[in-house]
């Protein structure tokens, strides 16, 4: 039987705990494809999981990963509409094909085995192929999955954005840096912040984002979002903090406006926590919370790529086995990153 490289979660606590393993490659189902995964795109969740913090369920000895591009290699019978060797992504939480997300029971790489493996078989109807005259790599098409998904959730998930809105955008992580690519395509105006002057002006050359703001320099950056939007306010907001930004979030956004809760890198202590219910209220606004999207977001959110040929942000790849992964989540752990990390197989 043909064996394929797999890396395996051992037990939680750090990525150091990946081994590599050979198993069998699977068949594709009656209404499967099996793919030949040629990229993988890592997320802050993949860190969360390998170091026992992801708050939702991780099944034991787990394949880590939920973001794969690559090559369809088998077609189960009763699977129409695909061809052996077209390119295509794989959707983050296959049971989900329109509207929210109802559980985390089957996002790929936490509750199910995930994508850093060689072949994956997977429900045909969880595939989106990929624009036949695209010049993206598998890494930028991988980095879709989750990132472009969650951003254009974020975006186009309650009240649609609209051209000459404003939208905020916390850190230079993929999901900010996709949104803002999304943003700027859809004629919007662009806010970004981050500590790092370096960064926000490598996001200025390389991404043309209208305004930049450092958090460090600029504590109370609501204000200055206010100043920028003539005291109108944000109508957009990707919430990547958590409980230690919302506050700010809700003075920066406009009445009505969309905050999109998205990641919770910055905590606030339990006494510190802002009266988030009383500032929703005085301003009318939306708070959502985020858990990436479904199969049809995430085809919209391929159609708009390629319709206007975005280069979804790459900064590094590595190279698929135990080490390099591990190396990968070391750097993606030290937050140096613009854009997104990507293993290449």
């Amino acid at each position: 039987m043909a064996t394929q490289d797999v890396l395996r979660l051992t037990t939680q606590g750090s990525w150091e705990n990946l081994v590599h393993s050979k198993e069998p490659i699977p068949s594709a189902g009656k209404h499967e494809v099996l793919i030949a995964v040629k990229s993988v795109s890592l997320n802050f969740r993949d860190i969360a999981i390998a170091t026992g913090k992801y708050p939702f369920p991780v099944k034991d000895q787990v394949v880590p990963g939920s973001d794969a591009a690559g090559d369809i290699v088998e077609i189960g019978e009763g699977v129409s509409g695909f061809r052996r060797g077209d390119k295509v992504i794989i959707s983050f939480d296959p049971t989900t094909l329109y509207g929210p997300i109802k559980d985390w029971g089957n996002g790929l790489g936490g509750p199910v085995d995930g994508v850093l493996r060689e072949y994956i078989a997977v429900p045909a109807h969880a595939v989106v192929k990929l624009p036949t005259n695209s010049t993206l790599s598998y890494a930028q098409w991988a980095s879709v999955v989750c990132t472009g998904t969650t951003a254009w959730n974020s975006l186009y998930g309650n009240n649609p954005l609209k051209p000459g809105q404003t939208v905020l955008f916390q850190g230079t992580g993929g999901v900010s840096i996709t949104g803002l690519m999304l943003a700027k395509a859809a004629g919007a105006r662009t806010i970004i912040t981050s500590s790092s002057d370096e960064k926000l002006q490598h996001v200025k050359a390389q991404y043309d984002v209208d305004y930049t703001i450092n958090y460090k320099t600029t504590p109370d950056w609501a204000a200055e979002a206010q100043k920028i939007t003539d005291g109108q306010g944000v109508d957009f907001i990707l919430e990547n903090g958590g409980s230690g930004t919302i506050k700010q979030s809700l003075d920066a956004i406009a009445f009505g406006g969309v905050v999109s809760v998205i990641g919770f890198l910055s905590a606030a202590k339990q006494e510190d926590m802002p009266d988030v219910a009383g500032l929703a209220l005085a301003k009318g606004a939306v708070v959502r919370g985020i858990m990436v999207g479904s199969k049809q977001q995430m085809e919209d959110a391929v159609q708009f790529i390629g319709m206007h040929n975005l280069s979804v942000a790459v900064e590094k790849t590595f190279k698929f086995g135990r080490d390099e992964v591990v190396e990968a989540l070391n750097y993606l752990a030290s937050g140096q990153h613009i854009g997104k990390v990507c293993v290449d197989f």
